[in-house]
């Protein structure tokens, strides 16, 4: 719902009333991620729930949507789903009515996610509680019930928990919110604030991996010592631009699992001490640009200064798939690929090398 939310706080802030359809489940080669939503509103259209193959239905049924209700859209066997992914896939959507009424929160998780604050909505998507049911949830309170005081304090925790770490997906519960079993199913959507990537060295390679680091959805910030090339005008993609030592500018900044530190500063002055730091971190992330020569001239130098081998073990070095890049954009898009594989735990092989599902789906549960 990210993608949608700035125009349908629109609609939701001058009154109106209008469709929202989001996927809350997957299975196979579903062609788009649980969160992702279209929003209607008479004849005008945002965002998407499936790139295409069902949005005509999705369209119809959030058009003239009283009620929520989940539909599930895939492969047609002996039940008939009601239109088929061209795909291949399946994909459970939820669609339900928004406005004031019936989503007073909105506002306040509009703002949240505006200003980079965390925040979940868990919904009710099968089960004998009440479909539609919502709960929003901050770190530190909550607003809204599921129909159960024992179903929210447990859908809470879990959501907190799944909120940490910037997960999106479903969780079941019994009927009395018991964890073990599945009676019903909850959609828990994570706002969390948009994971970071750090680049360091203010050179013509990093303003490609800043470019492509925009693209992928992260905050960009890149840092060098020198003033004369750490300029905003040399990476107008970037969020900021840090003029600072960049082991001490990282010693100063929160890093979580979600991190991405890229170092592409190509001098030990910089990039030793910079990585005893980023290698101690929790990052999620670490890759250092260099030739085979340098990499291992810089592992010599880590251990010299203390580092164990589990700690250098998480170094990708040098950075980024072997996609024979050589130029600045080049060498971003192999960075890029390596951040998706081990975001998604793909091979890195060509797809038509490959057999089984497309998409691994690490993240999110299935139905």
């Amino acid at each position: 719902m990210r993608d949608v939310l700035p125009e349908i706080t629109k609609w939701w802030r001058a009154g109106e009333r209008f469709g929202l359809a989001t996927v809350v489940g997957t299975w196979s080669s579903a062609p788009r991620p649980p969160g992702a939503a279209m929003a209607v509103r008479g004849d005008e259209v945002v965002g998407s729930v499936s790139g295409g193959c069902v949005e005509g239905a999705v369209f119809e049924l959030a058009s003239e949507a009283e009620e929520p209700v989940l539909q599930r859209y895939g492969v047609s066997d002996d039940d008939a789903f009601s239109v088929g992914l061209t795909c291949g896939g399946i994909i459970d959507v939820l669609v339900e009515p928004v406005s004031r009424e019936t989503f007073p929160e909105l506002g306040e998780i509009a703002a949240a996610v505006e200003e980079r604050r965390p925040v979940a909505v868990a919904t009710i998507v099968s089960g004998p509680g009440r479909v539609g049911a919502r709960r929003v949830i901050w770190p530190d309170r909550a607003s809204g019930s599921l129909g159960l005081e024992r179903l929210d304090a447990a859908v809470d925790d879990d959501a907190r928990g799944m909120l940490a770490q910037g997960l999106t997906g479903l969780r079941r519960y019994g009927g009395q919110g018991e964890r073990r079993l599945d009676d019903l199913a909850v959609f828990v959507q994570s706002f969390a604030p948009t994971p970071r990537m750090l680049v360091f060295g203010a050179i013509d390679f990093a303003a490609a991996v800043a470019r492509i680091g925009k693209f992928l959805g992260y905050h960009v910030t890149v840092c060098d010592a020198r003033p004369v090339f750490a300029t905003s005008k040399r990476f107008p993609d970037a969020d900021e631009v840090v003029v600072k030592w960049p082991h001490d500018y990282l010693s100063s900044v929160e890093v979580d699992e979600r991190t991405v530190i890229c170092v592409l500063t190509h001098d030990p002055k910089f990039d030793v001490p910079l990585l005893e730091v980023a290698l101690r971190t929790n990052a999620g992330y670490v890759g250092a640009m260099g030739s085979r020569r340098t990499h291992e001239d810089r592992m010599a130098r880590l251990r010299e200064s203390g580092l164990t081998e589990d700690e250098l073990a998480r170094l990708r070095s040098p950075i980024g798939l072997d996609l024979g890049a050589r130029t600045p954009e080049e060498t971003a898009v192999s960075i890029a690929a390596e951040l998706i594989q081990m975001r998604w735990g793909g091979t890195g092989r060509p797809l038509s090398a490959t057999d089984g599902r497309i998409h691994h789906d690490l993240r999110h549960e299935t139905p």
